[in-house]
């Protein structure tokens, strides 16, 4: 009986590891150029799998008009000017929204961070900032060309109220999402840990590749 009850003593640090690692945050990096439909197909997912959809432009708006807010005025012109905020504001606002989702409900512990990271500054502060903390299981890979994200985006301008759906600030975007966001996408495809949906195609053709690809990889 005692060298069953020991036997069974030691694998409960092994239990309390393993519970400990669910419990870390599960990140889909979720990454393509303006207008590829990343934060459409994300709200899908969130609909038919337990994500959550933290997208890094939405926290960067919502942070810019929050009252008394020290960034406000930086993250307004970074945007405006189509270039990438700081990756010590963008990280510590994901990781803040990260940690109070899982707060409040201890079984939200899958994200899908949409647009992040964009740089090697972004993915540099990422893994300082993140080590052991997050595990990043893949890469959703939104590709879609120039024209089509510029196309759609004019069209969302129209009516999404956004400084940056002009024809001005996409060019910009576009350039800093080839220079910049690019590479990023190809250091993990030599790691293997790109899924890459044509993103060109309508919505339900699109998610319908997203659920083979979530249904697979879990």
């Amino acid at each position: 009986v005692i060298v069953a009850l020991l036997h069974r003593l030691k694998k409960i640090p092994r239990a309390v590891h393993r519970w400990r690692e669910m419990m870390k945050p599960q990140v889909v990096f979720v990454l393509g150029g303006p207008g590829a439909g990343k934060g459409t197909q994300c709200a899908r997912i969130v609909a038919n799998y337990s994500y959550t959809h933290l997208s890094a432009g939405d926290l960067l708006r919502e942070e810019r008009s929050r009252k008394g807010s020290e960034f406000g005025q930086l993250i307004d012109t970074y945007i405006k000017e189509g270039k990438i905020v700081p990756v010590e504001i963008t990280i510590n606002l994901l990781k803040k929204a990260m940690e109070e989702t899982m707060k409040a409900d201890e079984k939200k512990f899958r994200f899908l961070i949409d647009g992040f990271p964009r740089n090697q500054d972004n993915l540099q502060g990422w893994n300082t900032v993140m080590d052991g903390k997050a595990d990043v299981k893949f890469v959703l890979f939104f590709d879609c060309s120039n024209e089509v994200c510029i196309d759609r985006c004019l069209e969302r301008g129209k009516s999404s109220g956004r400084t940056d759906d002009n024809r001005e600030s996409l060019e910009k975007r576009i350039q800093t999402y080839l220079q910049s966001t690019r590479p990023i996408i190809e250091q993990y495809e030599k790691q293997g840990k790109v899924c890459t949906i044509d993103a060109s195609r309508s919505v339900d053709e699109v998610f319908a590749d997203v659920k083979n690809i979530l249904d697979k990889e879990g």
